[in-house]
């Protein structure tokens, strides 16, 4: 089994920036992608970014330029470096990490981290 354990949300003021750190553990496949995807309020989840184990990158268009995801392998942590956060990026952030067993595709989650971008 997987766990996914999140850091670093909270309340911010508009312009500012956050951290978030994802840490992974028990028996995951060197080949993966770990990413980070939000939901705010009375929304659906979303594609912030997320990165392969080779080290390729993919960002929602409202986030490129502000966001970087980055991943340490040796520690299987992925962060998220967020700079000039808006108030629409106000959301619960969520962890994932999308790798295959065999053939089958398996998506895990960490619990979520509460960032608040206050005007």
């Amino acid at each position: 089994q997987v766990q996914l354990v999140e850091s670093g949300g909270g309340l911010v003021q508009v312009g500012g920036s956050l951290r978030l750190s994802c840490a992974a553990s028990g028996s995951i496949f060197s080949l993966n992608a770990m990413g980070w995807y939000r939901q705010a309020p009375g929304k659906q989840r979303e594609l912030v970014a997320r990165i392969i184990s080779g080290g390729g990158t993919n960002y929602a268009e409202s986030v490129k330029g502000r966001f970087t995801i980055s991943r340490d392998n040796a520690k299987n942590t992925v962060y998220l470096q967020m700079n000039s956060l808006e108030p629409e990026d106000t959301a619960v952030y969520y962890c994932n990490l999308h790798e295959y067993r065999g053939l089958y595709p398996m998506d895990y989650w960490g619990k979520g981290t509460l960032v608040i971008v206050s005007s």
